[in-house]
C-alpha cells in the first residue's frame, strides 16, 4: 500500500535506490522479496510525497529522471545515517553492560575466541568478561540453567527442537565431516580412531556410522583433536573429524591427507544462543563478529588447503 502524500519512509527510498539499480519493476521486486505491486505503490508514494516524479517507467530500461537523479545522491546519505544510527544505538545497548558470562565450544580456542573478546573488550568499555569453554551440551546446559548469558556451540538438532521457547539462536557455520588418513591410505584397509561419543560430535558421528549400517573396526576412542590426528599421521588410522576440528590440530596438516567421507554425507552447524528477549540487539551483533572472524580464520585457510569443502563449508 503506497504510503500517505507528505511522507517520505525509508523503506520508500529503500525502493527507489533497488529500482533505480535494476532498471526494472520486477527485478527489485525480486531482489526485494517483495511484489511487483509493492515496488510500484511505493514508488507511486515516494514520489507524491516529493512532488515530482523520479523514475521514466515507461522506458526499458527504466531510467532515473534529472529530479531522480538528484535524489539518489539524498537517498543513499539518508539510509546511510539511518544505518549509522542502527549501529549506535545497538552500541548503547551494550554500553550498558557491566559483565557478560560467554560460553564458547572449544574448537575456537586458539584464534576465533581471542579475537572475539577483543573486540567486545572494545565495544563494551565497562563490561567484565566471564569465559567459560567446555563441549556443546554442557555449555547450553549452563544458559538454560542461567549460569551463562550467550553459548556458541554445535546444535543438537531435532533432540532440540522442543526449546524454541526459550532460546533465541543465531546461526553461525555449516561445515561438512571429513575423511583423514595418512598420506597415500584408505579408510577401507585402516581401523577407524573414534572421536569420544561423551561428546555432541562423537555421537553424531556414531549415529551416522549406525544410520548407513556401517561398524568400522576400531581400537581408540579420544577426546582430542591433535591426539586423534598424531595416531592418523602415524598410520594407526584413520578418522571423522570437520574442518574446524583440523584447524585447531594444525599442526598435523603437512601430516594427513582429508578426503570426503566414502559414504553418505554428514555435516553439523554451530549457532550462538541465548535466552530469548534478554539482551536485545547484543546476541546479533556479537554474532555479526563471529561471522567475520570465522570467514577468514576457519574458512578462508581451509578453502585454501581443501577448495573441494564449497560450498559445504560456509558462513550461515
Amino acid at each position: 500500500m503506497a504510503e500517505p502524500e507528505g511522507r517520505v519512509t525509508l523503506w520508500g527510498i529503500e525502493v527507489f535506490l533497488s529500482a533505480a539499480d535494476e532498471g526494472a519493476i520486477s527485478a527489485a521486486a525480486r531482489r526485494l522479496g517483495v511484489s511487483p505491486s509493492a515496488v510500484s505503490q511505493q514508488l507511486s508514494g515516494l514520489e507524491a510525497a516529493l512532488g515530482t516524479q523520479l523514475l521514466d517507467r515507461s522506458a526499458r530500461p527504466m531510467r532515473m529522471t534529472t529530479a531522480g537523479t538528484i535524489f539518489r545522491r539524498h537517498a543513499q546519505m539518508i539510509l546511510n545515517s539511518a544505518a549509522e544510527a542502527k549501529a549506535e544505538l545497538a552500541m548503547a545497548d551494550l554500553a550498558g553492560l557491566t559483565t557478560l558470562r560467554l560460553g564458547m565450544i572449544e574448537d575456537f580456542d586458539s584464534d576465533v575466541t581471542p579475537r572475539l573478546l577483543t573486540r567486545l573488550a572494545q565495544d563494551l568499555r565497562g563490561c567484565r568478561f566471564l569465559l567459560e569453554t567446555g563441549a556443546s551440551h554442557r555449555l547450553l546446559d549452563q544458559l538454560e540453567t542461567r549460569a551463562l548469558d550467550i553459548v556458541v556451540a554445535a546444535d543438537f538438532g531435532a533432540e532440540l527442537a522442543g526449546d524454541a521457547d526459550w532460546r533465541e539462536v543465531h546461526p553461525l557455520l555449516s561445515e561438512p565431516f571429513v575423511a583423514v588418513t595418512p598420506p597415500g591410505r584408505t579408510p577401507e584397509d585402516l581401523p577407524l580412531i573414534q572421536y569420544t561419543a561423551r561428546h555432541l560430535m562423537g555421537r553424531q558421528i556414531a549415529a551416522h556410522l549406525s544410520r548407513l549400517g556401517l561398524k568400522p573396526a576400531h581400537r581408540f576412542e579420544l577426546d582430542s583433536y591433535p591426539a586423534i590426528l598424531a595416531m592418523v599421521a602415524g598410520g594407526e588410522g584413520w578418522t571423522i573429524l570437520t574442518p574446524l576440528a583440523l584447524h585447531q590440530a594444525r599442526a598435523f596438516r603437512e601430516q594427513i591427507e582429508v578426503h570426503p567421507l566414502p559414504f553418505a554425507p554428514l555435516e553439523r552447524t554451530l549457532s550462538l544462543s541465548t535466552r530469548a528477549g534478554i539482551l536485545r540487539d547484543m546476541p546479533l551483533h556479537i554474532a555479526g563478529h563471529l561471522k567475520a572472524l570465522i570467514d577468514s580464520e576457519v574458512i578462508g585457510p581451509a578453502l585454501a588447503s581443501w577448495p573441494w569443502l564449497s560450498p559445504s563449508l560456509r558462513v550461515l
